[in-house]
């Protein structure tokens, strides 16, 4: 039986009811939610990719007074974007928008397309992103699955651990024909503040009545917490950790300036060895293959600089 089939047409219909009333009244208060601007939508999406809401919000806001437009933001130095990127962690994800909006002022006139293939290969877009761009700055009808929306669906259908593809079946199903933008949003809110991963809120929740693991909440957090647990690695010490300090390193820089490699590694880790510049020689390979740092060797020994 397919995620969804225990629901009736008006089992259904009773569903988006409840959840988008529960949104007109107890919706987040976001700084990219009632703006329907193409750009500032994308801008909050890869902000928001693997950073939580309360650290976006005022870089965000930020970001968006510094670059207001895609040309605005084509045109500014690498360097410049990294520093208002800064505090959102995971750098890659400026490089990508920096390259999206290069991209649509080079191809499409400084306007993003409506075209889910066209968006699909734009460099950081992947399907959450397209359907989100797609749902909220262009008001299709398409549905939107994240890692809140997959556990209320997961959960409200009686099936937690469905695949991918189970998932945006349902999603799609549920789906209110002309309300995609409320309705993706409010899967987000109910996730995010309701059926949270751990202590889920169940007595307040809009479908308690309705939904098939309201009632055995202990077993549905148990299995999704040891997994998080297991897939979680040690942050500080680690490559990406010391990939982060370099790139703040070298987006502080003045401009055109370069930084030794053994400065570099006195800096970033002050009891080094000579033992340890090989070491840092394959994470700046790595930096410089991501756009997030150039390298300098035309006078001999390797000297590191912001990307250009």
């Amino acid at each position: 039986m397919a995620l969804g089939d225990r629901w009736s047409r008006e089992a259904t219909e009773d569903i988006q009811r409840r959840i988008l009333d529960w949104y007109s009244v107890s919706r987040r208060q976001l700084p990219w939610r009632d703006d329907t601007d193409p750009y500032h939508i994308l801008v909050s999406e890869m902000m928001l990719q693997q950073t939580g809401v309360g650290r976006v919000g005022p870089i965000y806001r930020r970001f968006i007074d510094l670059f207001p437009t895609f040309a605005a933001l084509a045109e500014a130095p690498r360097q410049d974007v990294l520093r208002a990127w800064a505090g959102t962690g995971y750098n890659r994800r400026a490089i990508h928008l920096h390259e999206c909006a290069r991209i649509v002022c080079r191809d499409h006139d400084g306007r993003l397309p409506n075209d889910p293939a066209i968006l699909a290969r734009l460099p950081g877009l992947g399907p959450y992103t397209v359907a989100a761009v797609l749902s909220f700055a262009f008001h299709q009808d398409v549905a939107t699955v994240d890692t809140n929306i997959r556990r209320v669906l997961g959960r409200s259908s009686g099936k937690p651990d469905a695949d991918e593809r189970e998932l945006r079946e349902l999603a799609t199903r549920l789906l209110p024909r002309g309300r995609a933008s409320d309705w993706n949003q409010a899967l987000m809110d109910l996730g995010a503040t309701i059926c949270l991963a751990s202590n889920p809120r169940c007595s307040i929740c809009p479908v308690r009545e309705i939904c098939a693991s309201a009632l055995d909440v202990d077993a549905l957090t148990r299995a999704p917490a040891r997994r998080v647990a297991e897939r979680q690695e040690p942050y500080l010490g680690s490559r990406r950790f010391y990939r982060g300090r370099i790139v703040a390193i070298l987006r502080d820089l003045p401009s055109g300036k370069l930084v030794s490699a053994g400065d570099l590694l006195t800096r970033i880790k002050p009891d080094a060895t000579a033992a340890d510049q090989p070491w840092l020689d394959e994470i700046m390979r790595g930096l410089a293959a991501d756009g997030l740092a150039s390298i300098d060797t035309s006078q001999g020994d390797a000297r590191f600089g912001a990307p250009t």
